[in-house]
C-alpha cells in the first residue's frame, strides 16, 4: 500500500488566470447626488433646478450683452445721419460679427463650465480618475 502512494504523482496544481483582485472593477459607490436625482427627490430637484438657473443666468447675460451692444446700433445710426453711409457699413460689416462671436463664445464657455460643475457634483468619485 505504501508503494502505491509513492507511485502516485503529487496532485496537479491548477493556475487560475484572470483579472487580479485589486484591478477588478468595483461596483459604483453610493453617490448621494446621483441617487437623489434618479429617485426624483426634492434634493435632486434642487440640484437640477440649480443647474437650470445657472444656465438661464448665462443665457440672460448673453442676451443682455447682445441687446446692449448690437441693439443700440439703430440709435447710433439715427444720431449720426451725416456720416451714415460708411459708418453703417463698417459697423454692420466689420464690428457686429466679432462682437456676436465673442458673446456666443462666452456663453458656450459658461454653459460648459456650468455643466462640468454639475457633472462633478453628480459623478461617482471612482470614475473621476
Amino acid at each position: 500500500m505504501a508503494e502505491e502512494q509513492q507511485q502516485q504523482s503529487p496532485p496537479r496544481r491548477e493556475i487560475v488566470t484572470g483579472i487580479p483582485r485589486g484591478a477588478r472593477r468595483r461596483p459604483p459607490a453610493h453617490t448621494p447626488a446621483r441617487s437623489e436625482i434618479s429617485e426624483q427627490t426634492t434634493l435632486g430637484a434642487t440640484y437640477v433646478r440649480a443647474l437650470m438657473r445657472s444656465q438661464l443666468r448665462a443665457a440672460l447675460g448673453a442676451l443682455a450683452a447682445l441687446v446692449s451692444l448690437i441693439g443700440t446700433l439703430p440709435l447710433a445710426f439715427a444720431v449720426s445721419r451725416d456720416a451714415s453711409g460708411p459708418l453703417v457699413w463698417v459697423a454692420l460689416g466689420l464690428l457686429v460679427y466679432p462682437v456676436m462671436w465673442l458673446i456666443a463664445r462666452w456663453y458656450v464657455t459658461r454653459a460648459e463650465r456650468n455643466e462640468a460643475d454639475f457633472t462633478g457634483l453628480v459623478m461617482d468619485p471612482a470614475d473621476r480618475g
